[in-house]
Order: C-alpha cells, then structure tokens, then sequence
C-alpha cells in the first residue's frame, strides 16, 4: 500500500479522496509547521508528501523519505519553496496547485484596494474606540477608484483576474508589466503595457501578482518606491520578498507613497519593524487563498496529482522540473 504524508491539517476533501484511492495517508498533528528534525523523521518510506508553502522541499527530504518517493505535491501556487533542481535529480515529480485560487485571490487583492482606498481598517478602529462622536466632513477622505489607474505588476491568471474586474466594474485604466507582453489581454480588457518604471511613475493603485524568483526578489526597491506617485498605494498579494519591506516603512513613514496593503511579508509571520504602528496600512495574514471553496478545492487537486502519479499516471498541474 502506497503511504502519503501530509505536513499540516488541511481540509479533508483531499485527504478522503486519498484514502478512498486505497493510500495509507498520515496527517501531521503538529500545531504549526513542523519542525525540521520531525519533517525528515515523518517522511521516511513514504511514496508521496503533500506539503504547504511553509515546508522546505530539498535534497535532504527527499533523501530521507527514500528512493520509493515518486512525487511532492506542494498546496499552493508558488514553488519557491522547492529545490527543483533536487527533485529532478532525485526523479521526484512536482506539482503545484495553479487555477483553483485565482478567483479567491483576485477577489483578496481588490478588497485590500478598497480597504485602502476608504480607509476602511482606520475607520473601524476609530469607531471600536469610541472616538466617533458624529458625521464630519473631513472625516476620513479617501480616494474613489472610477477613473483611476492601476498599475500591476505580473500578468498571471491572478492579475489578469483583476484586470477584467477593475476595468469592466470601476472604469480603471490598467496598465501592466510582465516579462511576456499579452496582447490578446490588452484587447480583451483594455489593458496597456508598460514598463515596471513608466508603470510605477503613472499608477494610482500598484498590485503585485510576480513569483518570487532571484529576479524578482526587492522588485519593488527604495529607488522604485520613489518612483511612484506621492498619492499612490501598493499592494501585495503575491510573495513577501518581492517588497523590500524596511524599504517599503521608510516610504509610509516619509509620505513617498500614500499608503500599502500586504498579505505577505519578506520574513514571515514576522514583519519589519514599525509596519504594524503605521496607520496607513492594511495588514492580512498570508489568508488571500483563504476561502472554504478555495482551500478545498486546492485539498483535492494536490490528492489528484498525487492520486495519478501513484497510479502509474501523469500528473494533472506538473512543475517543470530545472
């Protein structure tokens, strides 16, 4: 009988799909990402690991669970946590879970823009300290987004997502950077390309939708920061460490930009100091996937993968191995 091991509790669609497939699946108990020592204990002899963005995969795991191991099947879209080059020369099969989270965090990444934009997060501290004693009218102005640019960087199936709402529901002027111009996008959503500074200097609103690669590590830098409007707000969706974020505290603080919504951060679940103190900030925990329908659908397809692969199958979402 083939033996899964799954790093962290996670929804349990995919789990039962596993163990109707005829797998011997065990699920980490461990309240939080499981300590290095007990990962490469736990996956000894095991045909298989389903783990989460917070696991390191490398040569060293795959070592220790053995030559039987035949794929990793990583619960999120981002694969920075995995040394392809290690699984390749091991034959380990990758795969990841792109698609099913799209629409969650698209949706993640323009609620930030509103809360941003209305000044949502201050007003509802302003209210649970009993400081609103009535309707002002200059009291917390922010900014409409009908007519607005924004600006984002990657143009991935999350960007492109936010693209087709922002322009078809507000009548924004979206403008884009990637490193593969899309035309057929352009057309469809009236979008118009643009390179990362032109981008940066021209946009009301920049949402971030990158990997995390050597490359687009502190993208967003103390100079690019610059860059941008003195009106301007950034927001983060994709990886911590595409922001330099010690950077990104001295912009807020300095007024160089207006204002910035993370959902990830460059040294996670810490952030840099005097982020959480600034009051022009909207601050989630890494929860833009964070729906039933989307954590679950994203259970069941990393059970898919591995569920084929063991069956002697290709995998559905592959990783293109280094």
């Amino acid at each position: 009988m083939s033996k899964v091991f799954v790093t962290r509790v996670i929804p349990d669609a995919g789990i039962k799909m596993l163990k109707e497939a005829g797998f011997e699946v065990e699920v980490s108990d461990f309240d939080g990402v499981l300590p290095r020592k007990q990962l490469l204990e736990r996956v000894r002899g095991v045909d298989a690991i389903l783990f989460l963005l917070t696991d390191k995969m490398d040569a060293e795991v795959m070592k220790a669970a053995g030559p039987q191991l035949k794929i990793i099947a990583n619960y999120a879209v981002g694969i920075d946590n995995i040394n392809l080059k290690d699984a390749a020369s091991h034959n380990v099969i990758v795969t990841n879970t792109p698609g099913v989270l799209t629409e969650s965090v698209a949706e993640h990444a323009m609620a930030l823009i509103f809360a941003l934009a209305h000044r949502i997060v201050e007003s509802d501290q302003y209210m649970r300290d009993g400081k609103y004693v009535g309707w002002a009218p200059m009291l917390f102005l922010g900014n409409d987004l009908v007519g607005k640019t924004l600006g984002l960087v990657g143009l991935g199936r999350i960007g492109e997502a936010v693209a087709k709402r922002m322009t078809d529901g507000f009548e924004m002027k979206i403008l884009y950077y990637d490193v593969r111009r899309n035309e057929e996008a352009e057309q469809k959503y009236k979008l118009e390309y643009r390179d990362l500074e032109s981008l940066l200097k021209d946009s009301d609103f920049v949402s971030i939708h990158v990997p995390l690669t050597p490359e687009t590590k502190h993208l967003i830098n103390a100079e690019r920061l610059k860059m941008m409007k003195k009106t301007a707000y950034l927001i983060n969706t994709s990886r911590g460490p595409v922001v330099d974020e010690t950077a990104l505290v001295e912009a807020l603080k300095s007024g160089e930009i207006k204002g910035a919504a993370l959902d990830v951060y460059e040294q996670e679940p810490k952030m840099a100091p005097g982020l959480a103190e600034l009051p022009n900030t909207v601050l989630t925990p890494h929860t833009a996937s964070a729906t039933e329908e989307t954590r679950g659908a994203m259970s069941e397809l990393a059970a898919k993968n591995i569920i084929a692969v063991l069956n002697g199958e290709a995998p559905i979402t592959p990783v293109k191995l280094q």
